[in-house]
């Protein structure tokens, strides 16, 4: 279900860093001015929608990982 999807980003797209535990999280702006996150445990998990903390925008991430 894309109803509540503003968009979708291929994970390339999006900037890869680390958090204070060490966890690896990807980053995308949102048109808020915020940033929308999702981790990579996330989309290991099957999960594959970032969301922005400040607004409630909702991007889906084209993640392959068997790239």
């Amino acid at each position: 279900d894309s109803s509540g999807v503003y968009d979708e980003v291929e994970i390339e797209d999006m900037d890869e860093t680390e958090d204070e535990n060490g966890e690896i999280i990807f980053t995308y702006p949102c048109p808020c001015g915020d940033l929308f996150i999702i981790t990579k445990e996330d989309l290991e998990l099957g999960d594959d929608i970032a969301k922005c903390p400040s607004c409630s925008l909702l991007i889906r991430v084209i993640y392959d990982p068997d790239d």
